[in-house]
C-alpha cells in the first residue's frame, strides 16, 4: 500500500483543535493515521500564529492548543519550497499549493473555495474535510 501524502489548510486545523468532534477533526485523525502531513515554515508560521491567538481562548485552552500545536509539529514533514507558485485568486493560498506541489501531495484538505476552485491542481487532490472522510 502507498503512503498518501497530505496538505492541510489553517482553517481545518483550527477547527479540529477547537472542536475535537468536528467534521475537521475527523479528517485530521485520518491524514495522521493513513498518511504523511506535510508542512512548510510558511504554513507552520501560520498555524502557530492563528492556533494561538486570544481570541480562541474561549472555545479551548492556550496550554491545549499549544499541545497541539507541538504534537502537529512532531509529526510533519516540514517541505523546503524550491518552486513557488502563483495560481490562487487569493494569494495567502499560495502556501499550501507550494507545499502540496513541491512536497508531491496526493491530496489537499480545505474548506476554502478559493482552494477548492482549483481542483485538481497538477494531479493534486483538493478536497473538503467532509469529502475526505469519504475517501
Amino acid at each position: 500500500m502507498t503512503i498518501k501524502r497530505y496538505v492541510i489548510d489553517t482553517n481545518v486545523l483550527i477547527s479540529a483543535v477547537l472542536l475535537p468532534d468536528s467534521t475537521a477533526y475527523h479528517p485530521y485523525i485520518k491524514a495522521l493515521d493513513t498518511g504523511i502531513l506535510l508542512a512548510s515554515s510558511s504554513t507552520l508560521a501560520e498555524y502557530s500564529e492563528v492556533i494561538l491567538r486570544s481570541k480562541f481562548d474561549r472555545y479551548s485552552s492556550q496550554e491545549r492548543r499549544q499541545v497541539f500545536l507541538n504534537e502537529l509539529i512532531k509529526d510533519v514533514e516540514q517541505i523546503m519550497i524550491i518552486e513557488e507558485i502563483d495560481a490562487c485568486r487569493d494569494p495567502k493560498d499560495n502556501k499550501f499549493l507550494e507545499v502540496a506541489v513541491n512536497g508531491m501531495a496526493d491530496i489537499l484538505i480545505t474548506g476554502d473555495n478559493d482552494l477548492l476552485n482549483l481542483n485538481p491542481f497538477r494531479g493534486i487532490i483538493i478536497i473538503t474535510p467532509a469529502d475526505f472522510i469519504g475517501v
